[in-house]
Order: structure tokens, then C-alpha cells, then sequence
């Protein structure tokens, strides 16, 4: 309310406080000036005519094996809006996602700092987009057109299912938690002369951890888990021309049967890191990973502490520019904001890095990369946050980021990184200095 007279907002202050102390008196509470409120949509992907699948080389579909869908969940604490969005995709360009995101903004007001799309990685689902850094590393798959159509629709469809969650927000609680899984490897295969190829390592490092988030209805009832976890989506392999959401996909379908709340599935730092079971023919595989992956997900859901409505949501981002890889080149024009030139002339690569701080204790952040798990892994154990996710192929792809130990070993990342050696502290150090900086800002 406007008050053009100094004093008579200064008579209002006692009548304010009465106001007070009768709803404390009423309700036993103190009223709250915010309240957080959630909201879930989910919306069918899955194309009705062949489309070509991105992961491996190019190849057409040739028929469905289970649907893939955009999953959403709205926050709202009130002051901060927040979305997130799982798809069951490969990849996706960070042009689309900067389209997109900028499409959002106009027709919702969420700035692209509070917008996270999230692909699951799996590599039997349609191209998305344009084919973005996959045209600078791998040219050879990216010789056809891709269909502009599927582009149109599929981000409609996650614009419109934005719009259906808002309208349906509604007071909510949320916790965090963590899970453990053995469904995953490390995957850099190490032969007798220290080179390596993919396959599987288990005396590398992995992330078996699976970070939780739940979010319950007012009343206790179950509306989303979020769930973290390391793995590439690689069960099936590239003989596979059905369209399937891969081992995410069938955890999150099989979770959200199991509890009524609809689960998405985010992928951790699986840079270096399969499936149990990776690059398989028999499509039975994937069920398998209900009991592996899905079980333990469902087993650290029962294990969290009760939701709790007092929710606080502070999105944040940054931007790291590491040297580029000797060799790469220009990028594509569209892909001119993800480089630049330093002040001693060295070809720069730009990433931009996001995060999100809830309330004291929980701490998320994203990046467009497949980044090695030893770096999560590293950020996750020196962070202030009890509860410390890293949210990979976030907000488009630019590559891999791996660590400089495995640099000398090569390997198909070494080809498909943009970054010079180094990037691995970097990366590392711009993460640090932001939790420990501006997310420790009350």
C-alpha cells in the first residue's frame, strides 16, 4: 500500500502489530509472509514418425520401445521461481536451450538463471536442435539436416507444460537426502600399455552416491523426487534403432509407478562413467536396472527426514573461461558466445556454470559438460554444503571436461573436450570460490 503522508504510515504500524497478535492468538501461529509452493507436469516427446537418434553415429528409428517425456517441477518460495526440467534426451546445442530459455523469460518473467533443462543422456532418442559442439568435434554425423519440426514442437511442449505447472502451484514441503547405488562403472578401459579405450575400470574412480530431493504436498502426499545420479545413458548400444529413455527413463517410469510422485531423473558427472551394463543388444537389460538403480532410489526415499515447508531458493550463476584446445578452431557463429580471446590472445572457452542454494544446507550446481567424477567428487567432499549435487548436460552440451591425470592415457573424450590441460582446476577452483563466497551470503 502507498502512503503519500509519512505519518500516516507511522500511525498504521500499532494497528499492524494488532493484526498480528489476534491471527497469533487464532492460529497459535505466527503468520508467515511467504509460503513455498511446488507444482509437477509431465508431457509426452515421443515422435510419431521415424526421426534420427543422436548418440553414436547417425541412425534412423525404426519404432518405439517406451515413451520419453519432458518431467518438470516448478519452485516458489515466494520471492525466487525456479524450474527445472528433465528430458529424455541426449544432448541438446546451448543455442536451443538460450531459444528457449529466452522464450520462457517473455512469456513466463523467469530469467534463464532460474531455468535449468536437464537431458538424461540417453542414446537411443531423437535428435534435438542443431547439432551444436557435436558439429565441431564429430562433422561426420552431422551432415544431414535435422528436423526443425521436432525442435518446434518438443519446446512448445515444454513451454506449455512450464505454463501448466505454474498455474497449479501449491503449498509444498521439500527435503534432501542421499541414496547408494552399484549401477554404474568407470568406463575408461585401461589396456597393458596405459592407453585406453571404453569399456569398463573398476579400479578408477566412481560415483556410486545418488543425491536426493523430495518434494510432498501440504498434506504429506508424495508430489516429485528429484534423483542424481552418475551414469551414462548407454545400456542400449548403437544396433538399438528403437527410441527409448534408456536406463533413466526406465528408472523414473518405474519409480513414479512405485510411489504416485513423478521422478526426475538428472544426470551427475558421468563423463567417465557407464552403466553396469553398457552398449547391450537385449533390450531386457534395461528392466534390470529397476532392481539396481531403482530399488535404491525408492530405498533412500524411505530413509528421508520428514519435508519441511520453510523453504528458501537463491539461484546464482557464473561464467569460467578456461583456454581452448590446441587444434579446435572457430566455432560455429551460433556458438560464438561459448568463446572468446584473452588480453594475451589465447582462445578462450566459456562456460557458464549455474547454481541453486535451498535454505542453509543444500547446494546444486549445473554445467553444459560431461565432466569426470573426480571433480564432483572433489567439489562434493570440500564444500560447506551438507548436501552438495552436481547437475550434468544442464542447459546444453559443450563437451567433456576431463581430469589432466587422464589426459596422457587418451581416449574418445580426449576428442570431444574443447578445453586445453588445466581446465580440471579451473573448473574446480571457480566452483569452490562460489560456494564458499557468494552462496554462503545469508
Amino acid at each position: 500500500m502507498f502512503f503519500p503522508n509519512p505519518n500516516k504510515r507511522n500511525q498504521m504500524k500499532p494497528i499492524s502489530r494488532y493484526l498480528l497478535a489476534i491471527v497469533f492468538l487464532i492460529t497459535g501461529q505466527a503468520p508467515q509472509a511467504q509460503v513455498f509452493k511446488a507444482a509437477v507436469a509431465k508431457t509426452d516427446i515421443t515422435p510419431d514418425t521415424p526421426q534420427q537418434l543422436r548418440g553414436y553415429e547417425a541412425r534412423k528409428s525404426t519404432g518405439i520401445h517406451d515413451r520419453i517425456y519432458h518431467r518438470v517441477v516448478v519452485l516458489d518460495d515466494g520471492k525466487t521461481r525456479f524450474v527445472l526440467v528433465s528430458s529424455d534426451i541426449c544432448l541438446i546445442s546451448p543455442s536451443l536451450y538460450d531459444k528457449v530459455a529466452e522464450m520462457l523469460q517473455k512469456e513466463q518473467g523467469i530469467p534463464p538463471e532460474n531455468f535449468w533443462w536437464s537431458m538424461t543422456h540417453t542414446h537411443s532418442a531423437p535428435e534435438l536442435g542443431p547439432p551444436g559442439f557435436g558439429q565441431v568435434y564429430l562433422p561426420e554425423r552431422s551432415t544431414h539436416q535435422y528436423n526443425k519440426t521436432y525442435e518446434t514442437d518438443t519446446a512448445r511442449k515444454l513451454l506449455d507444460a512450464v505454463a501448466d505447472a505454474v498455474k497449479k502451484l501449491e503449498p509444498a514441503r521439500l527435503s534432501a537426502g542421499w541414496g547408494h547405488s552399484n549401477a554404474n562403472i568407470n568406463r575408461r578401459a585401461r589396456n597393458v600399455d596405459g592407453r585406453t579405450n571404453l569399456g569398463y575400470n573398476p579400479d578408477l574412480p566412481v560415483d556410486r552416491r545418488i543425491g536426493m530431493l523430495r518434494i510432498d504436498k501440504a498434506d504429506g502426499s508424495p508430489m516429485a523426487i528429484i534423483a542424481n545420479y552418475a551414469m551414462h545413458g548407454t545400456v542400449m548400444g548403437k544396433l538399438c534403432t528403437l527410441i527409448t529413455g534408456d536406463a533413466p527413463g526406465t528408472v523414473a517410469e518405474y519409480v513414479e509407478k512405485k510411489t504416485g510422485a513423478l521422478m526426475l531423473f538428472i544426470n551427475g558427472a558421468a563423463g567417465n562413467i557407464a552403466p553396469i551394463y553398457t552398449v547391450q543388444t537385449n533390450l531386457d537389460r534395461l528392466k534390470e536396472f529397476e532392481a539396481l538403480l531403482g530399488n535404491r532410489i525408492l530405498e533412500a526415499n524411505a530413509k528421508m527426514s520428514k519435508t519441511s515447508p520453510e523453504v528458501k531458493l537463491r539461484a546464482g550463476g557464473t561464467v569460467v573461461e578456461t583456454p581452448k584446445r590446441e587444434g579446435l578452431g572457430k566455432f560455429p557463429e551460433y556458438l560464438s558466445g561459448y568463446e572468446s580471446t584473452g588480453s594475451s590472445g589465447t582462445e578462450l572457452v566459456r562456460i557458464p556454470i549455474r547454481f541453486l542454494k535451498i535454505n542453509t544446507d543444500i547446494a546444486i550446481w549445473a554445467a553444459p559438460l560431461e565432466i569426470f567424477c573426480e571433480i564432483s567428487n572433489e567439489i562434493r567432499e570440500r564444500s560447506p554444503f551438507p548436501y552438495t549435487f552436481y547437475y550434468g548436460y544442464t542447459n546444453g552440451w559443450l563437451g567433456y571436461l576431463m581430469t589432466d591425470a587422464e589426459i596422457p592415457h587418451g581416449g574418445y573424450e580426449l576428442t570431444v573436450t574443447p578445453c586445453a590441460p588445466g581446465a580440471e582446476r579451473t573448473l574446480i577452483d571457480s566452483v569452490m570460490n562460489y560456494l564458499e563466497g557468494a552462496m554462503l551470503k545469508p
